[in-house]
């Protein structure tokens, strides 16, 4: 097979390819949020109500797990067979998903889709370098970020649409039609580009770099699902996940091709990206997830209507991540995450401002702006990382930094919920029906379940719940603002002018 260089591809190829890898992302990003909307129908058909989180961690834990290791076995064998992979996964186990007759089976096949999501974003991410120089790259990641934005947006509205006017069955099968054209155009367009000399597979550090992302989600995960951090279990995967990273860091240094090599926690802008993107990740999930939650207690809406209330975030993410693309070369990379970052920040304590009674119009504003943020600062992150890493280590570079963003969206989520719930379990502790969750046994968010039931002797229960549900929601937010200060300091010392590596 031969053997080219981004200077040599035909620009057809180059634009039915990016095509192909922008549809394959699309599918993945959406397949993570998809079943948000839909899960609890999903469990209560199968049966199995106590495993339905697992259809949306499966996903994310082998996702997150497998993204480290596509990106260096794409250096090493290159992006097109690991691209067509990860489709063949994804593939399969949609097919086998809409099949599933249990819960069981249906948690395995999310974990099948995961590692086919896990190969398909950061393969589709390190293309862009190896199709297009550096002073066009700018464009086409602003590109691959909008439809970033757009199938984790969009995911909610389409599962919320198929669960309600079709079947829930149909929210695994919709994947099977456009992962066969992504695969048909990657099979015969993608290009072979070139690829590292072939050393000693680091097994041991793939083992145990797994291991170790596995322990640190599960621990988030649990956590957020009011685990007590003092419990045996916890302090025992805190000791596990310590051991783990020593063991991993001693068998990097030892390893002949390392899964992430050593040197690029010595690369600036490989480490201010990696903190930064992990923040991002944080804030993205935990506003996605719970303003989804928020405008369905608050407002009143279903599953269908508050996929549409979250399309202001994805048309101003898609906007600034097209725009700031196509002028990152002439600007630079620094103002574009200062200002996304500042915007982010703002609209963040923007939304902790809100409660029971803002009218619904100014969220759509609030989330226009975070939505703004995101996209002004995803892409151009991922920019300055990639013009700043030799063509033989892409895939490891992009990979590492990736699996940073997925980390924070898990530690995000598990962050949002401890607050809320907190906040809650001690807001209506010091109500007049307080006695009420020891008697249905709920605590937490399980406390909205109460603004749906008649109680007689307990007016004002509905209004009450809502009100404390509201202002705990307002609170997360809060330390999301407060946490993106830190995201705004960090902005600060990515490299101003738009360089790449050869300067």
């Amino acid at each position: 097979m031969t053997q080219v260089t981004f200077h040599d591809i035909d620009p057809k190829v180059r634009k039915l390819s990016m095509i192909g890898l922008a549809l394959g992302m699309m599918i993945a990003c959406m397949d993570g949020t998809i079943v948000g909307t839909c899960a609890t129908e999903i469990a209560r058909d199968l049966g199995g109500m106590e495993l339905y989180s697992w259809l949306v961690t499966a996903y994310l834990l082998c996702e997150t797990g497998m993204v480290p290791i596509a990106g260096k076995m794409s250096d090493r064998y290159g992006r097109k067979p690991l691209f067509l992979l990860g489709l063949i996964l994804f593939i399969g186990g949609s097919v086998v998903a809409g099949l599933s007759m249990n819960m069981s089976m249906l948690i395995v096949c999310r974990a099948v889709q995961g590692l086919g999501g896990g190969i398909l974003m950061p393969v589709a991410m390190a293309s862009v370098a190896d199709f297009y120089e550096p002073m066009q790259r700018g464009k086409m990641q602003g590109i691959l970020g909008a439809v970033f934005g757009i199938g984790s947006g969009i995911g909610p509205l389409v599962g919320g649409f198929i669960c309600t006017y079709i079947s829930w069955h149909w929210v695994f099968y919709i994947n099977v039609p456009l992962a066969l054209i992504c695969f048909l155009l990657t099979l015969k367009q993608f290009p072979s580009v070139n690829t590292v000399e072939l050393k000693k597979i680091d097994y041991a550090g793939m083992i145990i770099l797994t291991a170790l992302i596995m322990d640190i989600l599960l621990f988030f995960q649990w956590i957020g699902d009011e685990m007590d951090i003092t419990e045996i279990k916890s302090i025992l995967m805190i000791v596990i996940a310590i051991a783990l990273l020593i063991t991993f860091i001693i068998i990097e240094r030892r390893a002949e091709d390392p899964i992430i090599h050593p040197k690029l926690m010595h690369k600036r802008i490989v480490v201010l990206s990696a903190v930064y993107l992990f923040i991002l990740g944080l804030a993205m999930i935990g506003v996605l997830t719970y303003v989804a939650l928020y405008i369905i207690t608050i407002y009143d809406y279903d599953t269908l209507q508050c996929g549409f209330a979250l399309l202001p975030m994805v048309f101003g993410m898609m906007i600034t991540s097209m725009g700031s693309g196509m002028l990152v070369n002439k600007t630079g990379y620094r103002v574009w995450v200062i200002l996304g970052s500042a915007i982010i920040m703002i609209s963040l304590f923007l939304m902790s401002t809100m409660g029971s009674t803002t009218d619904v119009t100014i969220l759509y504003i609030y989330l226009f702006l975070f939505g703004m943020g995101l996209g002004f600062t995803n892409s151009t992150v991922m920019i300055a990382v990639q013009n700043s890493t030799p063509s033989k280590e892409m895939g490891m570079t992009t990979s590492t930094v990736s699996v940073m963003r997925n980390i924070g969206s898990t530690v995000g989520t598990a962050t949002f919920a401890l607050i809320i719930s907190s906040s809650m379990n001690d807001k209506f502790a010091q109500t007049i029906y307080a006695p009420l969750a020891e008697q249905f046994d709920l605590s937490g968010t399980g406390l909205i379940a109460l603004k749906y039931i008649t109680i007689p002797g307990f007016d004002g229960l509905a209004e009450t719940i809502v009100e404390i549900f509201g202002s705990s929601v307002c609170l997360a937010f809060l330390f999301g603002g407060f946490l993106y200060i830190l995201a705004l300091i960090i902005s600060f010392f990515i490299d101003k002018k738009y360089t790449t590596l050869e300067e």
